[in-house]
């Protein structure tokens, strides 16, 4: 047995978050992948055979009050609000992140008021939000300006009505500073709209104590809700009753049920609804969420800082010279959950792994990426993952 072997063995036998593991259904793949979807908590098939056979079969339309559908989007925001470092009453959850974006941005723009006719936005950002942000300048009439998030301290003037960034790089892993980035925008007279999609459940985040306005992220990643679970919208509390959605859907209304063909907002996060919750997906996260009952976000991270630590030590030793190089950084607080390793035929190289029963991903042109989800990734995973990728490397 190897020294690093030997190593991971200790690491995982010294590990509080170990039993965790048996809290999800894995098989005896190495899943890092889990940055793009969660494995299954144990307790959700169960969980979704109540909401279906009992609540939905046998109470059908009385699962409305008694089973707790309508309250479901506050309730489960709640849920998700220790996560996020955030107070109760400021989250809500449903439809997906993408909606979000365009419910926060445009909420942003309408915050921030006339004469403000810029929306900066993270230039290396996750398509779809690029997609929407520009789409959201058009229908403000401001104009979009993409920036790198280390550019945006400089890029800010009194024109700057938004900025839209990303907590962690959805490629390289890098971590930005949420905190000095939320001030510069506010010293600038800005609102700050954050995507957590890569933070979220993996380390610390800080909404309420870092003064971010209004925060976005999906719940199918760290936070293991499964495939297409609903996003979910922070709109800080002071913020609360001028916040003004895009899409002032009938759920969000301050009497839903009244049927007024004027709209009045509802008071709270509940101003972030639309339309009628997905019930099943959404209960389905609920589940998810009850392994977070034990957990700290601390533990989580110093847990995933050393797993990435582990497993860039272990890549550097078990793989050919120059064969890959890692984009992620290497100081802690700069780094989020995950690890991506430019390699020239990055493509390839991920599909043997995969039938070799490590998991992760590729992305496009030229990089492996590999997501540590604390929860049940020990270090006898992250040793298994680099000694098969030095094998496969050497091989070819």
């Amino acid at each position: 047995m190897s020294e690093l072997a030997l190593l991971a063995e200790k690491l995982d036998a010294a590990d509080e978050l170990a039993d965790k593991r048996a809290d999800f259904v894995l098989d005896e793949v190495v899943y890092l992948d889990g940055n793009s979807l969660g494995a299954l908590p144990a307790n959700v098939p169960g969980r979704v055979a109540d909401v279906v056979h009992r609540q939905w079969g046998e109470l059908r339309i009385r699962s409305w009050d008694e089973s707790g559908w309508w309250t479901a989007p506050e309730r489960i925001g709640d849920r998700i609000a220790p996560l996020v470092g955030a107070a109760v009453g400021q989250i809500v959850v449903g439809d997906s992140t993408s909606v979000n974006v365009f419910k926060a941005l445009v909420a942003a723009v309408r915050l921030a008021g006339d004469g403000r006719d810029e929306i900066l936005v993270d230039a290396t950002t996750f398509p779809t939000d690029g997609y929407i942000a520009e789409s959201a300048a058009r229908m403000t009439g401001r104009t979009l300006r993409p920036v790198r998030p280390e550019e945006v301290p400089g890029a800010l003037s009194e024109r700057t009505a938004a900025v839209l960034l990303n907590h962690v790089d959805y490629r390289t892993g890098r971590l930005h500073d949420l905190p000095s980035l939320t001030a510069a925008v506010h010293e600038a007279g800005a609102v700050a709209v954050w995507d957590l999609c890569h933070s979220a459940g993996a380390l610390p985040v800080g909404l309420d104590e870092h003064g971010v306005d209004l925060a976005v992220g999906c719940t199918y990643k760290y936070l293991n809700g499964g495939p297409g679970s609903p996003a979910y919208l922070y709109v800080r509390q002071g913020l609360q009753d001028r916040f003004d959605s895009p899409l002032p859907g009938w759920t969000s209304h301050a009497e839903p049920f009244g049927m007024h063909t004027t709209y009045t907002p509802a008071s709270g996060a509940p101003r972030g609804r639309v339309g009628t919750p997905d019930i099943l997906s959404m209960l389905a996260l609920e589940a998810a969420l009850e392994v977070w009952d034990d957990v700290t976000v601390d533990a989580v991270r110093t847990k995933s800082l050393a797993l990435t630590d582990f497993f860039l030590r272990a890549v550097s030793e078990y793989t050919p010279a120059g064969r890959v190089e890692s984009l992620t950084p290497t100081r802690h607080e700069h780094r989020g959950s995950q690890v991506a390793l430019r390699c020239d035929d990055a493509g390839e190289v991920m599909k043997r792994l995969i039938e070799r029963g490590v998991v992760g991903d590729f992305r496009h042109p030229d990089v492996l990426r590999f997501g540590f989800t604390p929860l049940y990734v020990g270090f006898g995973d992250v040793e298994r993952a680099a000694r098969v990728l030095g094998e496969e490397l050497a091989a070819t």
